[in-house]
């Protein structure tokens, strides 16, 4: 088995915003125009893109939101927790990995809008993993969360939002 240095450098992954690592693997050619996308959009969007994502150790990736669908996928190492806040303030735990018999999967949709971020389960290990957005993903779209903000918004999700954030500045 690989560890997390070995696909850093191997994929040429870069430091994340949010946390972790990742490179950009796809960009569809085409694009979208405003009229045609919601009206959050705001502007024209390439079709879909893709990325490769890798968490390890302590590493987390941080809550936050975009105006897309987000689709994760699972390849290699430990499982992830994916905490998905909805529209409606529900927390939904989903655990990406490779052992099914156990709830683990190996794909998961984060709706557009929710709030969401990731952990491993184990920190003594790392998980490589994929997203795929549609429209593609576009940083303008990005909205880290404020740790003070959502406790206000979610307090009975206080350690959630404690170890998904910074801390307010």
């Amino acid at each position: 088995m690989q560890d997390a240095h070995y696909w850093i450098r191997t994929l040429n992954l870069q430091a994340h915003p949010e946390g972790g690592y990742y490179r950009r693997t796809y960009c569809a050619t085409e694009s979208l125009a405003a009229q045609a996308l919601p009206s959050r959009f705001g502007a024209n969007r390439f079709i879909s893109s893709a990325i490769y994502y890798l968490l390890c150790g302590e590493q987390f990736s941080a809550l936050h939101q975009i105006k897309s669908d987000e689709l994760w996928h699972f390849y290699a190492g430990s499982s992830i927790n994916l905490y998905i806040i909805d529209i409606q303030g529900i927390l939904q735990t989903i655990i990406l990995g490779s052992n099914p018999t156990v709830g683990e999967v190996f794909q998961a949709v984060v709706p557009a809008g929710c709030w969401f971020g990731a952990r491993l389960v184990q920190t003594n290990s790392y998980a490589l993993l994929g997203c795929t957005v549609a429209p593609a993903f576009d940083f303008s779209d990005f909205t880290l969360a404020r740790r003070d903000d959502l406790l206000t918004q979610y307090p009975q999700y206080t350690n959630i939002i404690q170890a998904l954030t910074y801390p307010s500045s």
